[in-house]
């Protein structure tokens, strides 16, 4: 099919949910996709932050073909091996305990709050069940997780949202005390407030929280769906601040491409969720757990060292620019952000960038980028020449 011909069908037979940008991707190797006309494209998206490894990984790609072969899906009431092999992979890299594995960053945090408020009422029983959330933050778009996101413009049509969620200010211990009461079980937060505008909370702060959750018997949940996985340049970002959390999200990059996700316990967290207290019919996948173990197989601590040193080249190549609808950049690896300036919208300059060849994403009121993880300096080199010609 033709661009314009999919883009048709697509308009005719799909829910009209997206804000698309006006092209159609067939097919894609590294860090660069093509249209089915074979118009290439510069991707700093990577399905936002999905595809880790990239477009085209013959590793990845012979391993879900072997894994679908042998067995493509089995119910949770067995056993099977790759998501068995990935739980542990997990685990002894980031000294967390358990694993329950899902499909999708919200569902992925919706059960990060039932054990969040399950954990509070066996020890502590009804009445105590807040969950303290950090404003800008985003969490998802069910309605648990659309409630607990910090911003207000999610917060409307789907009357009534879910009881029990509070906001603080980032980077405010005052203000997250403010909001705080005897009915708090949790705190949840991003270290990297992604869709907020990719915003790094401060260390400082952090192991405060972390402290404080200690003291108060608060479970420490920490959204890493958009941060897990290598894309800030450590596997979790987590490790980079220092903390071991209660309970931690993960999904996006997590099977290279497919569709998976999950929540990792501590030891004290373990055994809150027991048999019939939470449950998904896809979640633990064959294929993807086959994927995933590709996956960590790449993120080495070597490959992730080199994640960091890509990020802080690609941040310094942009400020070079000195563009002027560019301000400063910020970030975690390969997980960056770029501020507005002049008066310049985020919305028009993506669009721009996009229809010169170079795939960008809005957040907040900049630039995001998420470049897969493989993406090399000429393929980076290649993406910040496009800003140049584009955007002086």
């Amino acid at each position: 099919m033709t661009s314009q011909e999919i883009k048709s069908l697509t308009n005719q037979y799909v829910m009209n949910t997206y804000g698309r940008f006006d092209v159609a991707i067939d097919h894609g190797e590294g860090a660069k996709v093509y249209s089915p006309e074979g118009r290439e494209y510069i991707d700093f998206t990577s399905g936002i932050g999905v595809c880790d490894l990239g477009y085209g990984n013959e590793l990845w790609a012979e391993t879900v073909f072997a894994q679908a072969k042998r067995l493509g899906h089995t119910s949770n009431l067995f056993y099977t091996e790759p998501c068995a092999r990935l739980a542990e992979k997990l685990c002894k890299r980031t000294g967390m305990s358990n694993i329950f594995f899902a499909n999708g960053g919200g569902e992925a945090n919706e059960g990060m709050i039932k054990l969040a408020r399950k954990y509070s009422f066996d020890k502590y029983g009804l009445g105590r069940s807040t969950i303290i959330s950090l404003k800008n933050s985003f969490h998802g778009r069910t309605l648990a997780t659309l409630t607990a996101t910090g911003q207000d413009q999610f917060h409307n049509y789907f009357f009534p949202f879910v009881e029990g969620f509070q906001f603080a200010e980032a980077n405010s211990l005052d203000s997250l005390k403010s909001a705080a009461g005897d009915d708090t079980c949790a705190i949840l937060m991003e270290l990297v407030q992604g869709e907020g505008g990719v915003l790094p909370l401060d260390m400082d702060y952090v192991h405060s929280v972390a402290k404080l959750c200690v003291e108060k018997d608060w479970l420490l949940l920490v959204d890493e769906v958009q941060t897990g996985v290598g894309r800030t340049g450590s596997l979790f970002a987590f490790q980079q601040y220092g903390i071991l959390p209660d309970v931690c999200s993960f999904a996006k990059g997590i099977a290279g491409g497919l569709p998976m996700s999950g929540i990792m316990a501590n030891e004290k967290c373990k055994n809150v969720l027991a048999p019939g207290t939470h449950a998904t019919t896809f979640g633990a996948n064959p294929v993807c757990g086959a994927a995933g173990l590709v996956v960590q197989e790449v993120l080495s601590d070597e490959f992730l060292a080199d994640v960091q040193k890509k990020g802080a080249y690609l941040r310094s190549q942009i400020e070079a620019l000195g563009l002027p609808c560019f301000g400063k950049t910020r970030g975690l690896g390969l997980m960056i952000g770029i501020e507005m300036a002049g008066g310049y919208k985020n919305g028009e300059v993506a669009n721009r960038l996009v229809e010169a060849g170079l795939l960008v994403l809005t957040a907040g009121p900049g630039i995001r980028l998420l470049p897969p993880l493989v993406i090399t300096k000429e393929e980076m080199d290649a993406g910040v020449s496009i800003m140049k010609k584009t955007l002086s």
